[in-house]
């Protein structure tokens, strides 16, 4: 590739990375947060289009969870020990990519009649999807975070790129799966129809991400950066690899980090609609909130960036946890007024951007660190941390909901809400999100590792680990 000779980040780690390397590479995300999107309808699309039992399908998808939160550590270890050829992680993409089309298109195609065999086909379908495809594609891609570059600002510009790709599908499936099905019929069909069309995306995508993504971590310039030959980690046995994973106190506290600010985007995702009902009294206003909290969310895509640049990675994410922590405390001054909560919501939402698009950096200095520690960075076992944090995350975030309003014995068919249970909303939309902000605050204070990188890839020089 020709063009002008890239410089170096402020650590002296030389840049690999040009525009079209970071758009190639964002694909992937637009590609599993497309399917992701998808997945998130099913519920809807099995209970009223394919006139499945609601329990039957809360049934199903409780099945599918607890087996798609273990997955990823078992998924990562079976990468890790891959024969590598030339590469070991951008083949996945490539083989993956059509079985996820197809399983995409057949978690639709839910055949009519037979209630065992409709369960039957729900259960595979779902597990064949969340628990093997779509996991063998987001564990390998997770890794390319780590192997495409040794710059950590690099890296953030990547999980920037990544965060925004995986936005737009998510929020476009959102916005037009229930206006386009209905124009097409509003039938199992019409979803079979639409499901084909964002299979078809998903495909194109995943192949643009395999062409574009590369595992030698060269620059296309005069100047080397790593080795022309890529070296592999000797693959290292489960149990082991587990035990020396927890062994490494940046990668827990990166696994935490993820998983409590995916409880937080569980939690802000769905409990607004509680909070307008019951506290503003018009569950209409959730539309204002949604339209609001498009600003502080394109706004933190747009400065996480040179944030990064200017702040570095760890500070970044100090400074925005903090920020959320007292917009949040804040709202107990006056947590009835609509305005005032909107717009400390609107700093609370922008706090979590950051860590949306810097999880995988968090987590690829962990696998710097694992070199440095045991002399092997065991990639695709530690990059499981940012699907377990989010898999594990968001579902607990949805439980919590659930679980504050059974304690309060909450009654949908209720003229007003009783005490009880306002503070289970008060709980799930304020006090449990100052918790989990100050957690966050706290690992990240802890979070150490990157002043400690320069010196590190040192001597893991010296050391002939690189």
């Amino acid at each position: 590739m020709s063009g002008k000779p890239l410089g170096k980040d402020r650590f002296g780690i030389q840049k690999v990375m040009r525009g079209s390397d970071y758009f190639g590479d964002a694909m992937g995300q637009f590609a599993l947060n497309a399917i992701n999107g998808m997945v998130g309808q099913l519920t809807y699309f099995y209970t009223d289009k394919a006139g499945l039992a609601a329990a039957m399908v809360a049934t199903v998808f409780m099945i599918t969870k607890i087996v798609d939160a273990f997955t990823d550590i078992i998924m990562g270890n079976i990468v890790d020990h891959t024969k590598p050829g030339k590469e070991r992680y951008r083949p996945w993409i490539l083989k993956m990519s059509l079985p996820a089309a197809v399983l995409l298109l057949m978690l639709f195609t839910v055949p009519q009649g037979n209630s065992t065999l409709q369960i039957a086909y729900m259960l595979v379908t779902n597990l064949l999807m969340t628990s093997v495809i779509y996991t063998a594609i987001a564990i390998p891609y997770a890794s390319l975070l780590v192997v495409r570059t040794n710059s950590s600002e690099e890296r953030g510009k990547m999980g920037v790129y990544r965060a925004l790709a995986g936005y737009v599908p998510g929020m476009a499936i959102v916005l037009a799966v229930i206006p386009v099905t209905n124009a097409l019929g509003g039938t199992q069909s019409a979803w079979i129809k639409f499901a084909a069309i964002v299979a078809l995306i998903s495909l194109l995508c995943l192949l643009l991400c395999y062409k574009k993504s590369r595992e030698t971590a060269t620059a296309d310039t005069a100047a080397e950066v790593l080795p022309k030959k890529q070296e592999f980690d000797e693959a290292v046995p489960l149990g082991e690899a587990v035990a020396k994973l927890f062994g490494n106190k940046y990668w827990v506290l990166a696994l935490i980090m993820g998983l409590l600010s995916n409880v937080t985007y569980g939690l802000a995702n769905s409990s607004g609609t509680y909070y307008c009902k019951w506290i503003y009294g018009d569950d209409n206003l959730v539309a204002i909130l949604g339209a609001v909290g498009m600003i502080p969310t394109i706004l933190g895509f747009i400065l996480v960036g040179p944030m990064n640049k200017k702040l570095g990675v760890v500070k970044t994410l100090r400074a925005c946890f903090f920020l959320g922590m007292a917009a949040t405390a804040l709202r107990l001054l006056n947590p009835t007024h609509f305005w005032y909560n909107t717009i400390l919501g609107c700093v609370s939402s922008f706090a979590n951007i950051p860590m949306m698009c810097l999880l995988g950096v968090t987590t690829a200095m962990a696998i710097d660190y694992n070199a440095y520690k045991y002399g092997n960075r065991m990639v695709a076992s530690s990059q499981s941390a940012v699907g377990f944090g989010g898999k594990v995350g968001n579902g607990l975030g949805v439980s919590v909901i659930g679980w504050c309003l059974a304690i309060a014995h909450y009654d949908a068919t209720a003229a007003v809400a009783s005490t009880a249970t306002k503070q289970a909303i008060y709980a799930f939309n304020i006090y449990i999100p100052l918790i989990l902000f100050l957690g966050m605050f706290i690992c990240a204070i802890k979070f150490d590792l990157e002043t400690k990188l320069p010196e590190i890839r040192e001597e893991l020089e010296k050391r002939g680990d690189r």
